[in-house]
């Protein structure tokens, strides 16, 4: 019975979630399996994995062939480095001790890298909400400038309507609006 290590889908539409499984090759992509071995969500940044990576050796030294995704999970969590260095203690080449010694340092190296990476991202996010702030600041000063400019320019108006309503008597302002619709009747009975 030839095994693979794969992944195996869950989750709803848009947001796949999956679980790494060693399963028959024969069997549904989703269907029965013999060894949950891990889970791996794509949907965050980092992409979260959870291996069992002593469990995903066995398999691998038992004869089972990842598929190319599963193998590039495996190589990024050091499921495969750690077969590597498993076979060097068995040929003699390493002890178990220096083995491990040399699976922790790269396990520290590799976990530095991911915390950066997470810093990273976290220092971008922060720097875009103040950009984005600083701009919603500079707009909003803006727009206070501009309604203080109309309010006074509407100030100034108000007071200079004010001077001639003062300066003209309301009896000629009667007058004037009385003329124009004089001549206005006199214009339209001119045209019909």
């Amino acid at each position: 019975m030839p095994v693979k290590l794969r992944l195996q889908r869950h989750g709803k539409k848009g947001k796949p979630f999956f679980w790494i499984v060693a399963a028959d090759a024969r069997s549904k992509r989703d269907g029965k399996f013999l060894d949950k071995l891990g889970i791996y969500n794509p949907n965050t940044n980092p992409a979260t994995i959870e291996l069992d990576v002593d469990g995903a050796v066995k398999w691998l030294e038992n004869g089972a062939q990842p598929t190319d995704t599963a193998r590039a999970i495996l190589s990024y969590k050091g499921a495969l480095l750690k077969k590597h260095l498993a076979g060097g203690v068995k040929k003699g080449a390493l002890t178990e001790e220096e083995a491990e010694k040399k699976f922790e340092a790269w396990l520290e190296e590799k976990e530095a890298k991911i915390a950066a990476k997470k810093d990273n991202l976290t220092k971008e996010e922060q720097e875009a909400r103040k950009k984005a702030l600083d701009a919603e600041k500079e707009v909003n000063a803006k727009r206070e400038a501009e309604a203080k400019e109309a309010e006074a320019a509407a100030a100034a108006e108000g007071e200079g309507a004010a001077v001639t309503e003062e300066g003209e008597p309301e009896a000629n302002v009667e007058k004037e609006v009385d003329q124009e619709t004089a001549e206005e009747a006199n214009t339209e009975e001119k045209k019909g």
